[in-house]
């Protein structure tokens, strides 16, 4: 049997993954190096391959080409070890409802292959460690979402991989609850983890994330830290709210040619989104859009957010769903 390491210095080293369902090409060609010791955000819509990427690399889906190693092991000619170096947390907590926090905790734990002993001294660890400690006896049909997902965190790291995917962990979750296990998730690194968190809230990667890629439609369309994205769409960014939906087309055209760069419109169709590179061509652009009749509700000129980036990479909002 292999002795595991983890010196590498790629937690994940994944190159050309691909994943077809029927017509359906959900992975297409996908590339991550993600390095020990950081967290990792993919961000992008829902259907863009986020999931499914991270199954493949938690070898619970078969890649249809490319290659994975994670630390160094081939996901395909090592499945066995690769799975004692992971823990994978889904969008949905995978405990069961009928049991305390304690008894769950307790079940994967002897699945893990611990002793009854050791099983419940994790398991008072853990609740401990996720602020459960009160709500341990407690039936799980009376807990918060928060509350589950934390519980569903704790299980995934029972056996302390050394590599965590997190696979949308705080969707659903209030503003609130979604900070504290924020704080957790950094916890995690300061222990000496390494986290791939998946997610579709911008601020989320903005917050958490040392590297972030962004996928659309299957494929890898921007990568870097927050800044390098930030900065890829200008140093600030142009909005202007136009009153009339019927003439959202023409102000575009009208912004992308007295500003020479690719505009992008919100989701609801009423806002116009672009980098900017000189501040003094607003002026024009307001001249035009006089001249041709076009009424601005609102004009202003902001930093860039993670928002702008995905906007002017994908041309659609962060949120918006492209394929079911």
């Amino acid at each position: 049997m292999k002795t595991v390491d983890t010196n590498s210095e790629w937690a994940v080293d994944a190159s050309g993954l691909v994943k077809t369902f029927g017509e359906n090409r959900a992975v297409d060609g996908v590339n991550l190096r993600v390095k020990a010791g950081t967290i990792y955000g993919v961000l992008g819509p829902n259907g863009a391959g986020k999931t499914t990427t991270i199954r493949m690399l938690a070898t619970l889906l078969k890649a249809d080409a490319g290659s994975a190693r994670i630390f160094g092991y081939d996901i395909a000619k090592d499945p066995q070890i690769v799975r004692q170096l992971i823990g994978v947390t889904g969008q949905y907590a995978s405990v069961d409802e009928s049991l305390s926090a304690t008894e769950n905790l307790i079940i994967f734990s002897r699945l893990l292959g611990l002793s009854r002993k050791e099983a419940r001294v994790k398991a008072e660890e853990l609740l401990e460690e996720f602020g459960l400690t009160e709500a341990a006896k407690r039936p799980l049909k009376h807990f918060s979402g928060g509350m589950r997902r934390r519980l569903d965190l704790a299980a995934s790291l029972i056996a302390r991989p050394p590599l965590i995917f997190l696979d949308e962990p705080t969707t659903g979750l209030d503003p609130r609850t979604r900070n504290q296990m924020w704080d957790t998730i950094r916890k995690l690194v300061k222990s000496g983890s390494t986290v791939l968190l998946t997610t579709q809230y911008l601020q989320e990667a903005d917050e958490l994330a040392d590297r972030v890629a962004v996928i659309d439609r299957g494929r890898v369309v921007a990568e870097g830290t927050v800044d390098e994205l930030k900065q890829s769409v200008g140093s600030s960014s142009l909005h202007v709210s136009i009153q009339n939906a019927d003439q959202i087309g023409a102000a575009k055209e009208l912004v992308e040619r007295i500003l020479n760069v690719q505009a992008a419109v919100s989701a609801e169709g009423r806002k116009i989104t672009v980098p900017l590179a000189d501040a003094d061509a607003v002026s024009d652009l307001l001249l035009a859009l006089r001249k041709e009749g076009i009424q601005s509700a609102e004009l202003s000129i902001q930093k860039p957010t993670l928002d702008e980036v995905f906007l002017t990479i994908t041309g659609k909002g962060a949120k918006k769903e492209v394929e079911s």
